[in-house]
């Protein structure tokens, strides 16, 4: 999930004090430093993506660090073929997986077959190889599994309702499809969206209502 397209937990470094390009670089940085040393490695395209897969292990009670898990966000879909020919090829001892969003499955598709990991013609081919889609994205995901009431009493309790009240108010969102405003709120900060993640993940948990991408990834890494 890039911050930067249609549709933006380590603390410091993450949703510390640094934002945008330069907390990426750092997470992608760490992730690859990392993975020099690990058995399997998780190609997500955003750090909110990893904050929401490491938040998810935390609740089912898993250290992936322990594990030797390592997420990697990579910093935008175009990058997979990069990251899987540098993590790669199959057969190094590395294990392989990744989460992408749902206009991203055919770039993360090519990617798998010219880096040589397999040649996957459909979603469930991807699954296969351990590459879990978002429909559409992580934050559609995440609104659906938490539900658009209870995704308003998270900002409440954040003291950020009356600021999405008001986003709601203006005129090009006026009367929109509540999850579709509570999605364009999500990503209208790179940092609020970075908190969402940890947040959202942590609420489906207490639900019992973690997206099917997420949940699956996890349990088979």
């Amino acid at each position: 999930m890039d911050v930067t397209s249609r549709r933006e937990p380590a603390r410091i470094g993450l949703d510390g004090p640094l934002g945008g390009n330069a907390a990426s670089m750092q997470a992608t940085a760490r992730a690859l430093a990392q993975a020099e040393s690990a058995v399997a490695a998780v190609l997500v395209e955003g750090i909110s993506d990893q904050i929401a897969l490491e938040t998810l292990a935390a609740g089912r009670g898993r250290d992936l660090a322990a594990e030797r898990i390592v997420i990697v966000p990579i910093g935008g879909a175009h990058a997979i073929g990069r990251f899987l020919s540098r993590l790669g090829p199959p057969g190094t001892g590395l294990r392989l997986a990744g989460l992408c969003d749902l206009r991203e499955e055919e770039i993360f598709r090519r990617g798998l077959t010219e880096a040589g990991v397999g040649t996957p013609r459909s979603r469930a081919e991807m699954a296969q190889l351990g590459f879990q889609v978002c429909v559409d994205d992580l934050e559609d995901e995440l609104i659906r599994a938490v539900g658009s009431a209870d995704v308003e009493a998270l900002f409440e309790a954040q003291g950020e309702l009356r600021l999405f009240r008001g986003f709601q108010s203006q005129p090009a969102w006026r009367g929109r499809d509540p999850d579709a405003q509570l999605w364009r709120f999500l990503r209208s900060s790179s940092r609020r969206n970075l908190r969402y993640a940890r947040l959202l993940v942590e609420a489906a948990v207490a639900r019992d209502t973690v997206p099917q991408p997420l949940d699956v990834l996890l349990a088979n890494i």
